[in-house]
């Protein structure tokens, strides 16, 4: 059983960076894939990033490439998402969630485990 512990969200200003983690307990796979959703006020939840595992691929959703990195601790069992030049739009709950067969694309179907939730509001 794996459970995840997201954190970090704030209320920050456009153009601002943060950093959200993301606990995992529990043992995590090579194959398998964590990741980062969010969801907007009155949108669907949609995928952000996701990493492989043991490997460590990463993928993005085109309107954070450049701005957004996913990076996991094998170690310490954790992730993490830093955002730099965050805008309006980005403002979100932002889950994180893990796939245990590691499929990629990461979609919201395929996610076996998901956090409460971090909230992240960006004022313009």
């Amino acid at each position: 059983q794996v459970q995840l512990e997201d954190s970090g969200g704030r209320l920050v200003q456009a153009g601002d960076s943060l950093r959200l983690s993301c606990a995992v307990s529990g043992r995590l796979y090579s194959s398998a894939v964590a990741g980062w959703f969010r969801q907007a006020p009155g949108k669907e939840r949609e995928f952000v990033a996701s990493i492989r595992w043991g490997y460590g691929t990463t993928n993005y959703v085109n309107s954070v490439k450049g701005r957004f990195t996913i990076s996991r601790n094998k170690g310490e069992n954790t992730m993490d998402l830093q955002m730099n030049d965050l805008k309006p739009e980005d403002t979100a709950v932002y889950y994180c969630a893990v796939d245990r067969n590691g499929q990629v694309p990461m979609t919201r179907s395929d996610v076996d485990y998901w956090g409460k939730g971090t909230l992240v509001t960006v004022s313009s």
